[in-house]
């Protein structure tokens, strides 16, 4: 089958005081090629990933590049890629932040520090160090489906909780080597700005993040185990970036498994087996309704995404035909 969607997972880190100006006109850009996903903008730079027909994301990657607006800030805009056949995403969405990746640390910036970056075909050394300690710095229901071989689980449910777990467990004196991953490499290197802030000399990140070593790693040097969650329908990837075996509960996001799709426990789009007790009335109610509306939208042949884009005045289509040609 020939895969008509590519998928594009980009971020830089770089300092960028205008950044509100750019929400109105990339948004306008990305709709009017048909890309969707969320893009996330703040002070220490951008965040995103999206999809769209191939032609259109190149087109986007060369406005980023090469556009004025942008001021030669993502020139060195690196990105990964993957296909599908269907559309991943429902809607385009720019968000101006406070933070790309929330740690909710003042003043900690890899544009400032940073560890030292470990290409995918040298990770396996660096990890096999026994002096090392290897962190995943994802949250738990990442980790519950697939880490590096010995990683430590700092068990938390957001990266806000990393610097006290960071302060809690580790100790710079004592732990003189630390290496860390993510799934495309923001978090930890974002992680290792911190940690290097707090006094940790010799701290690795793996550069391109999990999904740079599943492309780059086969199987039969890997000491990647399980399968790698992505924030996409395609819920979770293995090597060769191809799709995983796991499912997504609509309520509460938890990856699912087989077996936890076969749980009574389990109502598609209402409950899982991690979910099924934790619901208020009203919020069963409402993805009792939700789903109803899934099934009545399927059996009319329409697919359910929720309310349309309204981002689209009058004024603003005007705009947009302005920057149709600019890429």
């Amino acid at each position: 089958m020939q895969h008509t969607y590519l998928t594009t997972a980009m971020y830089h880190f770089v300092s960028l005081p205008h950044f509100k100006t750019l929400h109105e006109p990339l948004l306008e850009f990305c709709i009017s090629r048909d890309i969707k996903g969320t893009i996330l903008l703040a002070d220490e730079g951008m965040n995103g990933t999206v999809a769209g027909p191939e032609k259109s994301i190149l087109e986007l990657l060369h406005y980023l590049k090469h556009d004025a607006i942008f001021e030669g800030n993502f020139k060195n805009l690196s990105h990964k890629e993957s296909w599908s056949d269907k559309h991943p995403f429902y809607r385009m969405k720019v968000k101006l932040k406070k933070e790309i990746v929330t740690l909710g640390v003042p003043g900690v910036s890899p544009t400032k520090i940073v560890g030292q970056y470990v290409k995918p075909k040298d990770w396996n050394a660096i990890i096999s160090d026994p002096e090392v300690v290897l962190i995943d710095t994802r949250n738990d229901y990442e980790y519950a489906i697939g880490t590096f071989k010995n990683a430590v689980n700092p068990k938390t449910k957001t990266f806000r909780e990393f610097p006290e777990y960071v302060k809690t467990h580790f100790d710079p004196k004592k732990h003189k080597k630390v290496a860390m991953f993510c799934t495309g490499g923001i978090r930890c290197e974002k992680a290792s700005s911190y940690m290097m802030s707090e006094g940790f000399d010799e701290v690795y990140h793996l550069e391109g993040g999990i999904l740079k070593y599943l492309e780059e790693v086969g199987p039969e040097k890997s000491l990647w185990q399980g399968e790698c969650f992505v924030f996409d329908q395609r819920v979770a990837i293995k090597h060769g970036l191809e799709v995983g075996g796991f499912d997504q509960c609509y309520a509460c996001r938890y990856p699912l498994s087989a077996n936890d799709l076969k749980s009574e426990k389990y109502t598609p789009g209402i409950s899982c087996p991690k979910c099924f007790d934790q619901h208020t009335p009203e919020k069963l109610k409402s993805l009792t309704e939700r789903q109803r509306q899934v099934i009545l939208g399927k059996e009319r042949g329409i697919e359910h995404i929720g309310g349309k884009n309204k981002f689209m005045t009058k004024q603003k289509k005007k705009r947009l035909e302005k920057i149709k040609f600019s890429a």
